[in-house]
């Protein structure tokens, strides 16, 4: 992604590549050093990612002297270039699982190597070594001095090629009076390698050695590494698909060099295309740009942008999007948004900044995270100290230590929110789901009440005239013609359904003048010499014009709204439409229902046009003629009674209510992402995006917990076992490299349980 945006109100934001961090407490360091640092506004860093996301003041610190806070602060990071990721670790991540493999085996090796000189001379053989000692006679026929040497030297030459970066940012990081899950390693290590040292040097303190264990501990701790670098891979595929979307190339049309006139189609570098090129796309190729059809018809797969998963027919004057195939027909298309500024780059953009944003129920992962590591070394300082003054035997004090050490796993609490969160995010995109972070996705979760517009939420948002009326002599055409004049400079629904109608008549008009929008009322302007009102009574009482007696006018059948008409200030005439439910309407209410949540219509139009909408869709709560005022009074009012509110809508009529609500879903958003108003954009009127956003909330929640739960629960019974507190009563401990192997899956297990979210699927 671009690593700088332009300068706003003096402030420039920046993401840049962090090196290094390798747990919550490394992410706790560099976030907190950012933040300190002069000119920096907000920092916030991502662990899933490794880069930091941050705002500064260009007039107090530029981009080498963020760069440079980070190294003063134990680690690295460079400047990204312009559309390059921050995958700068990759290539180490690559390297881990061969360094991961060649340490076991050669842990192995040594282990196997040094059992017969592990023991103490005046100590028992076992039954292993009796059963090895049978199966391998020479093994325990090998001199035990230079055999011990041996080992020593091979233990230091893989430790010191395999661990180097782990013992370089114990290191970095000791030398800034700071603790990360590497110092936990490269203690528990050095001691256990010091230990043997020691007793290779002097034989006569008759005491095991550790060189299997030390070289165990660092193959599992790259093990670990190497699988959570994969899961991390899996677990930001969303975006990675959405990255690889776009072709490299376009063929445009462009006009011959010195022929005028003629014109030829060239394949040129996508950052090439303008807006207003002619771009020619056959069948199986993908949009390269964001743009209208203007000659031929196909079919289009948008699946991947909006989860439709059926494809949709499209003919001249149809918008097509980036990344979007063609399916069936060779077509050409005028492109209107290239780059950055299409559908899928802006969606692209939410999810990456959604899917690096904090829930709320991180924090209590951060509080933990920043007090872990030190913990740990006073925990290891007192099991050491414990175990040397009850047994005296220092063996045992050093293996209970090195096993508490490296037992300790800051990582998996680190991940436990943010990968659940990530794939989450993804999965939501795939779905055609835009969530905007944790924070929105935990409100999501938690909601207890749904309230909904009408309009192009429960039903299509499509409605057609079914009659008109006049009144006061005017003729038909006369009255829509100019009613299409007026309505033209609107885009609510049923000044689509007017301009439609007259379309289909054949009518053309002149541009009405100084029209204005009254909301949640209607329209107002001059057209062909006469102030003209558009809208409902409620309009005509505002502007002080006579309301008709009910009993003159036949009121509308159940399901119509009427749009009423006035010329010159006297009642012109009225025309009724009609919108349809939408087809899995009933089986949505009905899922938000059985899921616990109570549903209420909240609706500007009449209650006789959503009465009978309400009745088919299972909506028995309804309050009808409402203004964009009172729809966020209602909301209010829900949530004075204690109830937790989301509220649906497009996103542009409810933005106050979407505002109001606990959780705000704006429907049908499409290419207009960049509105502010709710905590999801759904991509498409489809029914099923409320619920997949309901839904995968609180699957995500629960999988947070979960994680938590584990990774709390994993090192609660994990340090204490590796303390040998279990010892003495149940005769339960761990070995050093028993516990190695455990903190290597921790972390990993983690990961894996959130991976289980890119397999969620639609209730409906």
């Amino acid at each position: 992604m671009a690593a700088e945006s332009p300068v706003q109100d003096g402030v420039t934001s920046l993401t840049l590549p962090v090196l290094g961090m390798s747990c919550a407490a490394c992410q706790l360091h560099v976030e907190q050093a950012l933040k300190s640092a002069p000119g920096v506004t907000s920092a916030q860093v991502d662990l899933m990612r490794h880069r930091a996301h941050l705002s500064f003041d260009p007039s107090r610190i530029n981009p080498d002297g963020i760069v440079q806070v980070i190294r003063d602060s134990g680690y690295d990071a460079v400047l990204p270039r312009e559309g390059a990721g921050a995958a700068q670790d990759a290539p180490e991540e690559g390297r881990q699982g061969l360094k991961a493999a060649l340490t076991l085996a050669t842990g192995a090796v040594v282990m196997l190597l040094a059992m017969p000189v592990s023991m103490a001379e005046d100590a028992p053989m076992g039954a292993a070594d009796h059963a090895l000692m049978q199966l391998l006679p020479w093994l325990y026929n090998l001199p035990h001095m230079p055999l011990r040497w041996v080992l020593l030297v091979l233990t230091v030459a893989i430790a010191a090629w395999a661990g180097r970066p782990i013992y370089a940012s114990a290191m970095r990081a000791l030398g800034h009076g700071e603790t990360n899950m590497n110092t936990l390693v490269g203690l528990g290590t050095a001691v256990a390698l010091v230990s043997s040292a020691a007793e290779t040097v002097a034989p006569w303190l008759n005491q095991p050695v550790y060189f299997d264990s030390v070289l165990l501990i660092l193959g599992f701790l790259l093990l670990g590494k190497w699988l959570e670098g994969r899961a991390r891979h899996s677990a930001l595929a969303a975006i990675d698909t959405l990255a690889h979307l776009l072709p490299a190339t376009a063929r445009v049309r462009r006009e011959i060099a010195g022929r005028p006139g003629e014109f030829a189609e060239v394949v040129v570098p996508l950052d090439e295309v303008h807006p207003g090129d002619l771009v020619m796309v056959l069948p199986g190729e993908r949009f390269p740009v964001d743009a209208a059809i203007e000659q031929g018809r196909t079919t289009v797969d948008e699946s991947m942008l909006t989860g439709e998963s059926l494809p949709q027919e499209r003919g001249v004057g149809d918008a097509v999007l980036a990344g979007s195939l063609n399916y069936d027909g060779a077509v050409a298309v005028r492109a209107r948004s290239i780059g950055a500024d299409t559908t899928l780059a802006q969606i692209a953009r939410l999810v990456e900044a959604a899917q690096g944003s904090r829930a709320p129920m991180q924090r209590l992962a951060d509080r933990a995270s920043a007090i872990f590591v030190p913990v740990v070394l006073g925990l290891a300082l007192v099991t050491f100290v414990v175990w040397l003054a009850v047994t005296h035997d220092a063996a045992r004090a050093i293996a209970s230590t090195v096993a508490v050490l490296v037992i300790a796993c800051p990582c998996a609490m680190g991940l436990a929110v943010p990968a659940a969160l990530t794939v989450a995010v993804g999965r939501a995109a795939q779905l055609g789901v835009l969530i905007k972070g944790g924070e929105a996705l935990e409100r999501l979760a938690g909601i207890t009440a749904l309230a909904m517009d009408k309009t192009g939420t429960l039903t299509q948002g499509k409605p057609e005239l079914v009659s008109s009326t006049t009144l006061g002599g005017w003729p038909e055409t006369s009255l829509l013609r100019m009613a299409a004049a007026v309505e033209d400079h609107s885009a609510h629904p049923l000044a689509h359904a007017v301009v439609a109608h007259a379309h289909g008549a054949g009518l053309r008009w002149a541009a009405a003048t100084d029209v204005q929008v009254v909301p949640g009322r209607g329209l107002t302007g001059t057209v062909e010499g006469h102030e003209c009102l558009l809208g409902n009574l409620e309009l005509f009482a505002d502007q002080f014009v006579p309301i008709p007696e009910a009993a003159e006018i036949a009121p509308p059948a159940a399901g119509v709204t009427r749009l009423w008409m006035t010329l010159d200030g006297k009642l012109a005439g009225y025309f009724d439409a009609r919108d349809t439910l939408r087809a899995r309407a009933a089986a949505f209410v009905a899922w938000l229902k059985d899921a616990g949540l109570s549903v209420t219509m909240l609706t500007g139009d009449s209650a006789s046009a959503a009465g009978p909408i309400a009745a088919a869709a299972g909506v028995t709560d309804v309050a009808a003629g409402l203004l964009p005022a009172d729809k966020v009074a209602r909301i209010r009012a829900m949530q004075a009674d204690g109830k937790r509110v989301a509220m649906v809508g497009d996103g542009i009529n409810d933005a106050a209510a979407l505002a109001q609500a606990d959780a705000g879903l704006a429907m049908g958003a499409g290419a207009a992402l960049a509105q502010e108003a709710g905590d999801a954009l759904l991509l498409t009127d489809d029914l099923a995006g409320v619920v997949n956003a309901i839904a995968l909330a609180r699957a995500t929640t629960r999988v947070m917990r979960q994680n938590l739960l584990w990774a709390a629960g994993y090192n609660v019974i994990g340090i204490p076992l590796a303390a040998g507190v279990l010892l003495p009563a149940f005769h339960l401990s761990l070995t050093p490299w028993m516990a190695a192997a455990a903190m290597a899956f921790s972390s990993v297990s983690v990961l894996g349980n959130s991976l289980r979210l890119r397999r969620w699927r639609s209730p409906i």
